[in-house]
């Protein structure tokens, strides 16, 4: 896998340079329409994380390749980018418009007291594409509409009428299928879903060998909710009709394809990350539920 595409990398990649006057600091924010990043001496989007969040609307038919799902759009979709998953389009349609734009965390944590990565659709293994209708384009394609002209203004409080425009758009795709986080849970059994969910989830994405997967049994789990491990796997089975270990070795197994994928680790590595002490541990795991070892997987 890549390396961490910086804010400098991004500018390099599709300009060559970055802009005159642009500070690329923890409170960077830029917009742009596609067709400003596809002229001459722009380079494709490479499968990798980057430091910096992402919201683009893309019309027209893309395929889209994030952590290990890949998803096809066809149509107007508002798509939520993660910096702590990795990712790349293809675009299949030839001349396809939209717009996009890129900012650092403290662009908001620095000025409002809620943080952007708590948002349903930045949360790991939340859904981050929206399919939108007509007149939800045009208002999307207005509010970056919008920050473009705020961006290029002399305007003072610029950046805060921008930071309202970014969370216009995140009520409005929420209004679209509200993420289930949004909901309050009903019984102790969803509840108890719901928070192991969120701690598997955050996990995820392994960033190096050197920091493995630690929470890796019902035990662990139900340690950190303070409940018998019987009791977490009745309220997983229930909710879901999975077990806890289920659950993990599902998680597990996706993040081990991801990163057989997309990056050059060994597979001694790899099965460390994940939490296993020896290599071995880790083919037999990957062989029992895909019946083919890492290796055979990798070519």
């Amino acid at each position: 896998m890549a390396e961490l595409e910086t804010l400098e990398e991004f500018y390099k990649h599709k300009f060559n340079k970055a802009p005159e006057n642009l500070q690329l600091d923890n409170e960077h924010f830029n917009v742009f329409s596609l067709a400003e990043v596809q002229g001459p001496g722009s380079t494709s989007i490479q499968y990798n994380r980057r430091d910096f969040f992402k919201i683009s609307l893309m019309r027209g038919q893309h395929i889209y390749h994030y952590a290990d799902k890949t998803l096809e759009t066809d149509g107007p979709t508002l798509i939520f980018f993660n910096p702590t998953v990795p990712y790349k389009y293809e675009c299949i349609t030839e001349g396809a418009t939209g717009y996009f734009c890129i900012f650092k965390e403290a662009f908001f944590s620095e000025h409002i007291r809620s943080n952007i990565k708590d948002l349903p659709m930045f949360q790991p293994g939340a859904k981050p594409a929206y399919l939108l209708n007509a007149s939800q384009d045009a208002a999307i394609s207005n509010l970056f509409q919008k920050m473009k002209e705020e961006v290029q203004s002399d305007y003072a409080f610029r950046f805060d009428l921008i930071r309202n425009y970014i969370m216009e758009m995140v009520h409005a795709a929420l209004k679209m299928e509200p993420s289930e986080s949004l909901y309050k849970q009903t019984d102790a059994n969803a509840r108890i879903t719901a928070v192991f969910t969120e701690l598997l989830e955050q996990q995820f994405p392994i960033k190096s060998p050197e920091k493995p997967f630690s929470l890796r049994s019902a035990k662990d789990f139900a340690s950190l909710l303070h409940v018998h491990p019987n009791h977490l796997n009745r309220a997983l089975r229930t909710t879901t009709g999975k077990t806890t270990t289920e659950h993990i070795a599902e998680r597990l197994l996706a993040e081990a394809k991801a990163l057989l994928k997309h990056t050059n680790w060994n597979i001694a590595e790899i099965s460390y990350s994940l939490g296993f002490q020896e290599p071995a541990h880790f083919n037999h795991f990957f062989k029992k539920h895909t019946s083919s070892r890492p290796s055979a997987f990798r070519t």
